[in-house]
């Protein structure tokens, strides 16, 4: 066994040039008002790797400068390694709105979020793509608000004594299943 080098690892790699000719996975992501841009790049980079057809960034979500006025930080180009310009990516400031309009599109609405009918993040079927995963503030959570407007959640089981991850190790653990179910 031996390490591969970035250059190596790169010949297997889309490009900017070629991203538009990867599959995507039919999961668009609505970020609700999370705080942190650590996060906000982070889960940047995880959606490049995961390879999603699009993130809205909402509410009072940090988002990088270029496609509307910023509130972003040097903290999310940091963290999302160039992701920000491989993720089909949209500020939006009323997620509720651009909720409503994937419903329209025929995307099943999934919390990332324990409720009292939450599954787990592995009981997603096939049949429940294209899908719009919504995930919140690293306090609150998914608000009710859109909670109400969901078809399913889906929830991370937790063995310890806290009730939830970081959002953006949520997100990622939840993303890449989804991918894996979405690619069976």
């Amino acid at each position: 066994m031996k390490k591969l080098s970035h250059d190596e690892i790169a010949l297997n790699r889309s490009t900017l040039e070629t991203i538009h000719t990867v599959k995507k996975l039919p999961v668009t992501v609505v970020l609700n008002s999370i705080r942190s841009n650590y996060n906000v790049g982070s889960i940047f980079r995880t959606s490049d790797g995961a390879m999603i057809e699009k993130l809205y960034l909402c509410g009072y979500t940090p988002h990088p400068p270029g496609k509307t006025s910023s509130n972003g930080k040097k903290e999310i180009f940091k963290t999302a390694l160039g992701s920000t310009e491989s993720v089909n990516w949209e500020y939006v400031k009323d997620s509720r709105n651009i909720i409503l309009k994937l419903k329209q599109l025929g995307m099943k609405i999934c919390a990332l979020e324990l409720t009292d009918k939450s599954k787990k993040y592995y009981e997603v079927s096939k049949g429940d793509f294209p899908l719009c995963l919504i995930v919140g503030n690293e306090i609150t959570g998914v608000s009710q608000d859109l909670i109400d407007l969901c078809d399913f959640s889906i929830e991370i089981p937790q063995y310890g004594i806290k009730q939830s991850l970081n959002v953006a190790v949520a997100y990622g653990i939840a993303i890449f299943e989804l991918r894996k179910i979405f690619d069976l």
